[in-house]
């Protein structure tokens, strides 16, 4: 028991320090991206994409990430799953970057932050003692309604990407955002955000400890990326980017329900003894 006790202390002071690195990453990356737009290579549409996730990890995810650390490191529980889940968001989001931007300089620094981001929240997850964590949720935590939102949103996040892939592969109908950018982003929806959605759905139903966990960063994440969204679009009618206006309430209101979503999750969470 002793040696297992160092063995995560010593797991744990790992992941700080790499996360802590990361954080310093994810804003140099962003800070560039919003001072320098020209360091992409895309077309105007796609710039303003990554203009509107720039702003949101610089401002919100970077800062989400630094509190979390600080707070984690004296006990917090939230403080905890708010680090793990600004994690999740930097696996999801620079694999888009990694997989999609145009050819650029920062492309050694997009796989490095996917793939430090990818291990040190599984490093992170293997050090946690998922019990005393799920431990912590208030019995009145509103597990099925959360849950309810997250099968929701992972069945119509298939049946949007499946039903453009039938109209293409059996019709001919080229997606409106064009069959690469479709590719990517169906992709990484169907193969990250999907699952994580429908299995952290099931398992936070049922209550199991793993599915508090993973509902806490399948919903930071979520809420975090349709945030960044809601900005691109608004960037891009401000840049008269056809349609973009008509995007803004939507992601704006799926923003908002993240956001509850999360907060009904964690507002409830017992402090931990060193609280």
């Amino acid at each position: 028991m002793v040696d297992e006790a160092i063995q995560a202390k010593g797991t744990t002071r790992v992941t700080r320090g790499l996360s802590w690195a990361l954080a310093a990453l994810m804003a140099v990356q962003s800070a560039v991206g919003i001072l320098v737009p020209s360091a992409y290579r895309d077309v105007l549409w796609i710039r303003t994409a990554w203009l509107g996730t720039d702003v949101v990890t610089l401002f919100v995810v970077v800062p989400l990430l630094v509190w979390g650390l600080l707070a984690s490191r004296r006990g917090s529980t939230r403080g905890e799953l708010l680090w793990f889940g600004a994690l999740g968001y930097g696996v999801y989001n620079n694999a888009y970057y990694m997989l999609g931007a145009a050819l650029n300089r920062a492309f050694p620094l997009y796989v490095a932050l996917f793939i430090g981001c990818l291990w040190t929240l599984l490093l992170a997850l293997a050090g946690t003692n998922v019990g005393e964590t799920a431990a912590r949720f208030a019995e009145r935590t509103p597990v099925r309604v959360v849950a309810g939102y997250m099968a929701f949103t992972g069945v119509g996040l298939a049946i949007a990407w499946l039903a453009q892939w039938a109209v293409f592969a059996f019709g001919g109908v080229t997606p409106s955002i064009g069959e690469g950018p479709f590719r990517l982003v169906a992709s990484l929806d169907l193969s990250l955000i999907v699952p994580a959605m429908l299995v952290g759905a099931v398992l936070l139903w049922r209550r199991r400890p793993w599915g508090l966990i993973l509902a806490a960063i399948a919903n930071i994440l979520g809420a975090a990326y349709t945030l960044g969204l809601t900005a691109a679009s608004a960037f891009g009618a401000a840049r008269g980017i056809a349609g973009s206006a008509a995007q803004v309430p939507v992601w704006g209101v799926w923003t908002l329900v993240g956001v509850a979503a999360t907060a009904a999750l964690l507002w409830r969470v017992a402090p931990s003894p060193a609280e």
